[in-house]
C-alpha cells in the first residue's frame, strides 16, 4: 500500500472521529450558538473528559448571556470544579444585576463556596440583601430560649423578644460574622439596656430605648449582615430578683452571725471550765494550808513558843467569833423575812 493511500486512510478515520464528536455535541452546540452564547466545540469535548455536565453548564452560560452578564465557559466550569453551585450562581448573579447590586463573577463564586457548609446559597444570600429577613431573637430552635432576660436596677426582671430585620451586605459577607453572631449582640445589648434604665417601669414605659441603644452600638460591624432595625416584640415582667438576693444575703448573714455566736459561746463555755478547774485548784491549796496549821501548832507546843493557856486563849476567841458570825446571820434571816 503506497503512502497517498495509507494518508488517505488516516483522514477518513480523523474524519470519522470528528464526525462522530460533531454529532454527539451537535444539538448543545446549535443551542448554544442559536441563543448567542456560543461554545467551541474543544470545550465541550474537554467537557467531557473533565466529567464535567455539558448541559449544566452550557444551559447556565445560555441563561446569563441572556441576561447581559458575559461569562466564559471555563469560569463555569473552574466553579464547578470547585465545588460550587453554578446554577445558584447564575441566578445570583442574575437578580444583583435586576437589583442594581455590584456584585462580580469572582466575589459570588466565592460566597457561593462559603455558604457550601452551611446549607445555604449565593442566590439566598443576593435575596436577602434585596428582600432584608426578620430574624428572631432569642432563636428558639437553636438557643431553646423563648426570652431574653435582664435585670433593672431596682432588680426586677423583664423578659424581652425581639425581632431584628437584617440585610445581606456582600462586600462584608465572606469572612464576616454570621447569623449566630449578630443574634448573640443583639440580645447582649438588650441585656445592657435593661440593666442601665433606673426602673423597671421606664423600660415598660418606652421599649423603644432598647432599640435606640442597641442601634447606637453598631452590632452589626464586622458581620455579613447589615442591621436595618431592632423591634421589641413583647415584654413581661418577671421576678423581683434584687428582693431574692437581698433575702438570700440575709439568710446568709444570719448563718455567720449565728456561727460567730456559736464561737463566742463555745469561747465562753471553755473559759467558765478552765475557771472551774482554778477554783478547785485554789481549794485544794486551801486545804493543803490548813493541813500545815495542826502540824505548826504541834512544832510550836514543842519548841515552846506556845503555851497551854496561850492554845485556850485562842479557843475561845475562835469559839467567840463563830458565835457572833452565827448570831450575825441569825438576824440578817429575821429581817429578810
Amino acid at each position: 500500500m503506497n503512502a497517498p493511500a495509507i494518508l488517505a486512510i488516516i483522514a477518513l478515520i480523523f474524519a470519522i472521529v470528528f464526525f462522530v464528536i460533531f454529532l454527539s455535541f451537535f444539538s448543545v452546540w446549535i443551542r448554544a450558538l442559536a441563543a448567542g452564547a456560543s461554545v467551541g466545540l474543544l470545550d465541550l469535548v474537554k467537557m467531557r473528559l473533565q466529567r464535567v455536565p455539558i448541559g449544566l453548564i452550557v444551559d447556565n452560560r445560555i441563561t446569563t448571556a441572556k441576561a447581559g452578564i458575559p461569562l466564559s465557559t471555563d469560569q463555569l466550569i473552574a466553579h464547578y470544579l470547585a465545588g460550587g453551585n453554578v446554577t445558584q450562581l447564575a441566578k445570583a448573579l442574575i437578580q444583583a444585576k435586576k437589583a442594581n447590586l455590584a456584585l462580580e463573577f469572582n466575589q459570588a463564586s466565592a460566597i457561593d463556596l462559603a455558604t457550601q457548609q452551611s446549607g445555604k446559597s449565593v442566590f439566598e444570600a443576593v435575596m436577602t440583601s434585596v428582600n432584608p429577613r426578620v430574624i428572631n431573637c432569642p432563636n428558639q430552635t437553636q438557643e431553646g430560649r423563648t426570652t431574653i432576660d435582664g435585670m433593672a436596677k431596682d432588680g426586677i426582671q423583664l423578659k424581652v423578644k425581639a425581632r431584628v430585620t437584617v440585610r445581606t451586605h456582600l462586600e462584608r459577607f465572606v469572612g464576616g460574622a454570621t447569623e449566630e453572631t449578630i443574634i448573640a449582640r443583639v440580645g447582649e445589648g438588650i441585656v445592657t439596656s435593661i440593666g442601665s434604665a433606673e426602673s423597671y417601669k421606664e423600660v415598660l414605659e418606652n421599649p423603644d430605648m432598647i432599640s435606640k441603644r442597641c442601634l447606637e452600638k453598631g452590632l452589626d460591624s464586622g458581620s455579613a449582615f447589615e442591621i436595618l432595625s431592632i423591634d421589641v416584640a413583647d415584654i413581661d415582667v418577671g421576678e423581683n430578683i434584687g428582693a431574692k438576693l437581698q433575702a438570700e444575703q440575709a439568710e446568709a448573714d444570719k448563718r455567720v452571725a449565728q456561727a460567730r455566736a456559736e464561737v463566742r459561746r463555745s469561747t465562753a463555755v471553755a473559759l467558765e471550765q478552765e475557771m472551774k478547774a482554778r477554783t478547785q485548784e485554789m481549794r485544794a491549796k486551801v486545804v493543803e494550808s490548813e493541813a500545815e496549821v495542826p502540824r505548826a501548832l504541834a512544832e510550836a507546843f514543842r519548841s515552846g513558843k506556845l503555851g497551854v493557856m496561850d492554845y485556850y486563849r485562842m479557843q475561845n476567841i475562835q469559839s467567840d467569833t463563830s458565835m457572833r458570825s452565827s448570831i450575825a446571820g441569825e438576824g440578817n434571816q429575821s429581817k429578810q423575812s
